[in-house]
């Protein structure tokens, strides 16, 4: 046998995997697949190792390869293969090609990536009920099945059944709402910033609306309240001070260019000390006497008090609806608990001039969310027992006693994973809220703190957050902790560990 042959056909799938590392600057040869053949056989004799590389129609075949396009798309497996061959001709300097089984190996891990899912199931074991980056609030049982009927099949998302004409969707959601708050018409967009949008769009383009320099917030992601503003067209007028802003401040500001107050709810972030704000009602007067609507970011969207859950002063949208406020706005994946969506509920002449302009067909919400959020919203009229419903109330009202008895069992189980080199203890812990919501609330909680003998506790996080499912934590005084709050049972923590 050929020195080059014997070489090559001594080539590990490892050592496929180190050529395609020094290779993968090389990209895809963008030559057809009878081009391959042609440039295989136009090389140089100088460069024999990489005469020795099989061609694509070579490759495509071998009985792996045809297995390969029997489990891809054949377009996608010939551009991983043409990348394979590439990186093999780019780290063949050193005279040692791969073998057709090696190159084929090596293309069916890319293609196992390729095909790998991207959103990925996470045990939230961080100890924030509702994490922004783990996807907020998990929706009730009602809501997955809602969500599966209506993506399986045609639904009368705008069809009136009784007359056989267009419908309106947001007549799906718009009673239930209304019922739940005490407004006259409500419609649903896609996230609560674009209800904010839409409504000083609408009602403010091109004019001012009043807003406490206390209550420009930035949320998650760098978005702003000026930002969402001045995208709307409506003119920020700043009144008041960060800590301090009195009625007074308002009607000083006030004049005919005044289009709106708005009113944006603490909801992410709390001032203390030297403060303070008018009162709500207060606030309804301010804009009476202006002649302008009170348009109100709750953000949070509590339907019921929380009080009993002890999540306090959380305000609910009825109360504010209630008191007079013109525009209520509110998510709808977060206390609510149920699919991102932004609410607006308020007088029926403004969420009218709302559903009219041409922004909100951009913005509309998806059959899917209406389909989830209609569930949801049918349980807060219906479920006699709320937190057995609702996720997100069940993870509030759940009792320490029943925390500790998940903690026992899941420390037995991540220990049968883990082995002996970890120490794994159950312990009080405090969790919080989270995703915009109830800011400063902690809950008194149990977690399990993890150590190694010899790795850090960064390392043990990063381990499980490979795990499969990937289990996030948090990294407190030198231990990780998993929060157990979120996790329903032990076998949640039985996971299956990669490989370090």
């Amino acid at each position: 046998m050929p020195v080059a042959s014997a070489r090559r056909s001594a080539m590990t799938p490892s050592s496929v995997a180190r050529w395609a590392a020094r290779g993968k600057r090389a990209g895809p040869a963008h030559l057809s697949e009878a081009a391959d053949i042609r440039h295989d056989a136009g090389v140089s004799a100088g460069d024999d190792a990489r005469r020795t590389l099989p061609s694509l129609d070579r490759l495509l075949g071998t009985d792996a390869g045809m297995a390969l396009l029997r489990a891809h798309r054949r377009e996608t497996v010939v551009s991983v293969l043409r990348e394979v061959l590439a990186a093999a001709r780019a780290a063949g300097h050193d005279g040692a090609m791969p073998a057709a089984d090696g190159l084929i190996d090596e293309a069916a891990r890319r293609l196992g990536e390729v095909a790998a899912p991207r959103l990925v199931p996470v045990v939230n074991a961080t100890g924030i009920c509702l994490h922004t980056n783990l996807g907020r609030a998990t929706l009730p049982d009602a809501a997955l099945v809602a969500l599966l009927t209506a993506a399986t099949g045609p639904t009368n998302l705008e069809l009136d059944l009784d007359t056989g004409r267009r419908g309106d969707r947001n007549a799906l959601v718009a009673d239930d709402l209304c019922a739940l708050t005490g407004a006259e018409d409500a419609l649903v967009v896609n996230n609560n910033a674009a209800g904010v949008l839409l409504a000083l769009n609408t009602l403010a383009a091109g004019r001012d609306v009043l807003v406490s320099r206390g209550e420009l917030v930035e949320i998650g992601g760098s978005f702003r309240v000026p930002d969402v503003m001045a995208k709307s067209g409506a003119r920020l007028h700043e009144v008041g001070t960060t800590n301090r802003t009195h009625a007074d401040d308002y009607r000083r500001a006030a004049g005919p260019a005044t289009a709106a107050i708005l009113r944006v709810h603490a909801s992410n972030y709390r001032i203390v000390g030297f403060t303070a704000a008018p009162a709500l009602a207060e606030m309804v007067a301010l804009a009476r006497d202006a002649g302008v609507p009170l348009i109100e970011d709750l953000g949070s969207g509590a339907l019921v008090d929380l009080a009993p859950y002890g999540v306090p002063d959380e305000p609910v949208v009825r109360a504010h609806v209630a008191a007079g406020v013109d525009l209520v706005l509110a998510s709808g994946d977060k206390l609510l608990g149920g699919p991102q969506a932004g609410i607006v509920v308020g007088r029926r002449a403004l969420v009218s001039a709302l559903r009219s302009n041409p922004l909100f067909r951009a913005l509309r919400a998806s059959k899917l969310v209406l389909a989830a959020l209609a569930a949801t919203l049918r349980l807060y009229r219906t479920a006699p027992d709320l937190p057995a419903a609702l996720p997100v109330l069940g993870w509030l009202a759940r009792p320490l006693d029943e925390l500790e008895r998940v903690g026992r069992a899941a420390a037995a189980a991540l220990s049968a994973r883990l082995g002996p080199e970890y120490a794994i203890e159950l312990v009080p812990s405090t969790c919080e809220i989270g995703g915009g919501a109830a800011p400063g609330v902690e809950l008194p909680s149990r977690a399990l703190a993890l150590r190694h003998r010899h790795l850090g506790a960064e390392q043990v996080a990063a381990r499980l957050r490979r795990a499969r499912p990937a289990v996030v934590g948090r990294v407190h005084e030198g231990r990780l902790l998993l929060d157990l709050r979120g996790i329903r049972d032990g076998a949640e923590l039985d996971v299956e560990l990669a490989g370090d």
